[in-house]
């Protein structure tokens, strides 16, 4: 399910998702190297992740590249790097519920580094997951409209990662039992 990004007190910006998985689930793909490097990336970039240190004041340090032909004109046009290392400072960790860290804002050209904070909630909703990421605004409009489309993208993306998870998982259980049967009359 996709809502639209939603305007939350203090200019903060909520993006809410549910997800056909377990929290831990969801969990797993926010937390771990392989879970992050399959999904964590807008559209035409991919993402390699440098460290991973999973506690309140560790350390998040990926490489995100623009690989896509328009994702890459667009870095040019834009005078940015093809690869932008980023670093996240988590300043909460609560597994499977909650997840929030600080994001160094280094790459705009011609302003100053700053911090970002982004706050995701995770909890059961029957036997699906709702997931609510809040972030706070960027410098400029600009800014924040290019971070809420990109963390949107990523979103729809962890979507289509948590869909290929389930359809291994039938393939890989019909492979071993055999596909299932209707019973007569069912």
């Amino acid at each position: 399910m996709t809502n639209a990004p939603e305007p939350a007190s203090q200019g903060l910006t909520r993006l809410e998702r549910t997800y056909n998985a377990s929290p831990e689930t969801i969990w797993d793909l926010w937390t771990t190297e392989a879970g992050i490097e399959s999904w964590w990336a807008p559209d035409g970039f991919t993402t390699k992740v440098r460290q991973l240190e999973l506690r309140p004041g560790g350390l998040l340090v990926y490489a995100m590249t623009a690989m896509a032909p328009e994702q890459v004109e667009f870095m040019k046009n834009a005078g940015l790097p093809l690869t932008n290392e980023s670093r996240k400072t988590f300043t909460e960790v609560a597994p499977p519920k909650r997840l929030a860290y600080r994001s160094l804002i280094d790459f705009v050209p011609g302003h100053e580094p700053y911090e970002h904070l982004t706050v995701v909630d995770i909890e059961p909703d029957g036997d699906r997951t709702k997931v609510t990421m809040t972030v706070e605004p960027m410098h400029d409009g600009e800014w924040t409209g290019r971070l809420v489309a990109g963390r949107s993208n990523e979103l729809d993306n962890l979507a289509k990662v948590v869909e290929r998870r389930a359809e291994a998982q039938v393939r890989s259980h019909a492979d071993r039992f055999g596909p299932t049967r209707r019973q007569p009359g069912s």
